[in-house]
């Protein structure tokens, strides 16, 4: 079953979603990074080239035919993916093919708005028996 991560108090969603990709990279990890439109991944892939500050996280997005090979990869438009290993979704709302990944995580930023959506995706998991964990990330210096 698929196990779920909430990083809540967060600044800059994007920058969150580029540390925990690195994270999950460092770990052998692949992950899907799933953004709301056009822009929000175009902005996200600018940032990935960037970070971290003394590298880069080498990323393409779904429908390029090096998907299949690489460890990080965006989308915003589809739901065939090249693995099912880690989904970073940067939703308001729970993405219909969550439950194909083994982990989901969640980025909450401390918008008013954003924090009560993210209460609503987190009810949802919660109420349907998903093992979740949560990081509030207000209480942290982020990298």
């Amino acid at each position: 079953m698929t196990k779920v991560d909430f990083y809540t108090g967060v600044d800059d969603k994007l920058r969150t979603a580029c540390h925990l990709s690195h994270k999950a990279m460092q770990n052998g990890l692949r992950v899907l990074l799933h953004t709301p439109d056009a822009s929000t991944a175009e902005a996200l892939d600018k940032l990935l080239w960037q970070y971290p500050v003394t590298a880069f996280i080498p990323h393409c997005y779904s429908d390029e035919p090096a998907a299949a090979e690489m460890q990080v990869v965006i989308d915003h438009h589809g739901e065939t993916f090249p693995h099912n290993e880690v989904l970073i979704s940067l939703h308001t709302v729970c993405l219909p093919f969550f439950s194909r990944f083994e982990r989901v995580l969640e980025i909450v930023s401390q918008n008013t708005e954003d924090a009560r959506l993210g209460r609503e995706r987190f009810s949802f998991y919660r109420d349907r028996g998903y093992e979740m964990r949560h990081f509030d990330l207000s209480k942290q210096l982020e990298h």
